[in-house]
């Protein structure tokens, strides 16, 4: 992940709800999309990253979108992480 960049994370219920939400997530706003993550029984995080005034666009159009075809479960927006946060996400993803 590049530094410097924000980053958004939506957690869902539902593969379908992520893919939903990283669709119109890089469909309305200058962001990235980095990945998603599946932990299990139904559990998907999608991670977004880019401007912070675009990410938080991004985060609020995806979060529109997961509460019309599934569950939200959480979402975040970091408007600079930390290195080491980078550098996880970078393994894991």
């Amino acid at each position: 992940m590049a530094t410097g960049q924000s980053l958004g994370i939506i957690e869902t219920w539902g593969l379908t709800a992520a893919v939903e939400s990283a669709d119109a997530m890089v469909k309305a706003a200058d962001v990235e999309f980095v990945g998603y993550k599946s932990i299990g029984a139904g559990h998907v995080t999608v991670f977004v990253r880019g401007d912070v005034g675009a990410v938080r666009a991004a985060i609020d159009v995806g979060i529109e979108r997961v509460q019309k075809v599934g569950e939200l479960l959480g979402s975040q927006v970091i408007p600079a992480p930390h290195r080491e946060v980078d550098e996880i996400l970078a393994r894991k993803l």
